[in-house]
């Protein structure tokens, strides 16, 4: 318990899934949280629960492809909670299509999400951690790691924040501002994503993630958003103080080689 004990930390995408489960991990451990997503429903509940089990949280609304509302997120955060010492930018869509077969649009709508809202999170988080330092978790994927076919575009950008991250991690050291950036990599992890991963025009393909995992993650199983808050909180907290530009990947093995043969 208290972790992070007297932080401040915003949680994008918050309304379900990984986010939710950094949201509520994080309040567990003593931040008090921003929980930001366009689920009305979703974050509004996920914040009643961390206060009913006793920690403190607001829900925002917030589409992180727009620059104009992050201002307005940022001085929330410090108006009611005094500071901001943690970003977890957590937001992302997945399109499921060829590279061939996606339109500009899709593309488009993916990158928006997945590398914009990354960069806005980025941009005016760091302003606000320079007083006394801070841990921006940028929220990446194996599929940042290596290729997947259907995912070309999902991969682009996974791969760019990768990249991104890094740059920023070297930006904020070189200014000697106390702000570390570092990326996870999430494996295939039980979240309601997979059952609204959206194809190509916006098509529905239903995804089966114990499936996926079965035939491709060694330890034979999807992991759970748990697994993944498990790794925010230790990249939030000062246990990692001395890590910045790092990838922190949490993927039952996948990345590491091919699943024993005896399995």
């Amino acid at each position: 318990m208290g972790q992070v004990d007297g932080k401040v930390a915003i949680v994008t995408g918050g309304a379900s899934g990984i986010g939710a489960a950094c949201a509520a991990t994080l309040a567990r451990e003593g931040a008090k949280v921003v929980v930001t997503d366009l689920d009305d429903a979703g974050g509004q509940a996920v914040a009643e629960k961390i206060g009913g089990a006793g920690g403190e949280a607001i829900y925002l609304h917030q589409d992180v492809s727009v620059e104009e509302g992050w201002p307005a997120i940022i001085e929330t955060a410090e108006r009611r909670f005094g500071r901001l010492d943690v970003m977890v930018a957590n937001a992302g869509i997945g399109i499921l299509c060829n590279a061939v077969e996606m339109s500009l649009a899709d593309w488009r709508r993916q990158t928006a999400v997945n590398l914009d809202g990354v960069f806005l999170a980025v941009k005016y988080a760091v302003p606000a951690m320079r007083r006394a330092g801070g841990s921006i978790i940028i929220m990446s994927s194996v599929a940042g790691l290596r290729g997947s076919a259907g995912l070309a575009g999902y991969c682009a950008t996974k791969g760019g924040v990768r990249l991104f991250a890094k740059a920023v991690a070297m930006e904020c050291a070189a200014a000697g501002d106390g702000v570390r950036v570092n990326t996870v990599h999430p494996g295939v992890i039980d979240t309601p994503i997979w059952t609204k991963i959206a194809g190509s025009a916006g098509r529905n393909v239903p995804i089966d993630p114990n499936e996926v995992a079965q035939a491709g993650v060694p330890f034979g199983r999807a992991g759970t958003p748990q697994d993944i808050a498990n790794g925010v909180l230790f990249l939030a907290s000062d246990a990692s103080n001395y890590m910045t530009g790092a990838e922190l990947v949490i993927d039952g093995g996948m990345t590491g080689g091919a699943r024993p043969r005896w399995s």
